[in-house]
Parts: C-alpha cells; structure tokens; sequence
C-alpha cells in the first residue's frame, strides 16, 4: 500500500525557511514526478512545486522555495525561504504525477494527508 506522510509544519514566523518533508512507502518513486501542492481556507488546491528530471513552480514562490529529492530514500523535500503570510495553507505532498502536465492535481495517483503551515507576521 502506498504512503506519502509529509513533515515539517507548524506556526512560523515571517521570513523563517521551514523545510518540508515527504516521506513515501510501498513502492519506489525515483523516476516519478512529483509534486507539492497547498490549500488555503476558502481556496482550490494549488499547484506549489514539482520535480522530476527538472523542477517546476508557481511563480510566487520562485526564488523563495526549492523542491528537491533524495530517490535512494524516497523523500522528497520542499524548502521555503522568506515565507510570507500569503504562504499559510495546507501542504500536500503527492506522486506519480504526469511529466506533460506537471502543475495539474488531476494527474497525480497519490496523496499525503498534508501538513499545516501557519505563517505569522
């Protein structure tokens, strides 16, 4: 059974750099695309970052979060520098997403459950 349990949330101030964490189980993920995404209260599921043999984002978080993967250990990571309160949602994690539509939930197989993160400023 596939599992992808991210870490790394909390209340942050703004300006920190909390790095996220996603950690996924059942099978290997080293040649897949895969992404994060975030949700706000009263918004649609967002498009954060994504990475396979290159990396993709959203361009408000260019130049201030970086996706990055370690596929010997099934993790993926999701660095943010500079949050702002803009930043707060719920992150997601998720897996096997399509290389040709990379910033679309809809072609992604797998889901975490997410993870908070709560900027203050």
């Amino acid at each position: 059974q596939v599992q992808l349990v991210e870490s790394g949330g909390g209340l942050v101030q703004a300006g920190d750099s909390p790095r996220l964490s996603c950690a996924a189980s059942g099978r290997t993920f080293s040649n897949s695309l895969m992404g994060w995404f975030r949700q706000a209260p009263g918004k649609e599921r967002e498009f954060v970052a994504a990475i396979n043999w290159a990396s993709y984002y959203v361009d408000s978080v260019k130049g201030r979060f970086t996706i990055s993967r370690d596929s010997a250990k099934n993790l993926v990571y999701l660095q943010m520098n500079s949050l702002k309160p803009e930043d707060t949602a719920v992150y997601y994690c998720a897996a096997d997403g399509s290389r040709w539509d990379p910033r679309n939930p809809n072609k992604y197989s797998y889901w975490g459950q997410g993870t908070q993160v709560t900027v203050s400023s």
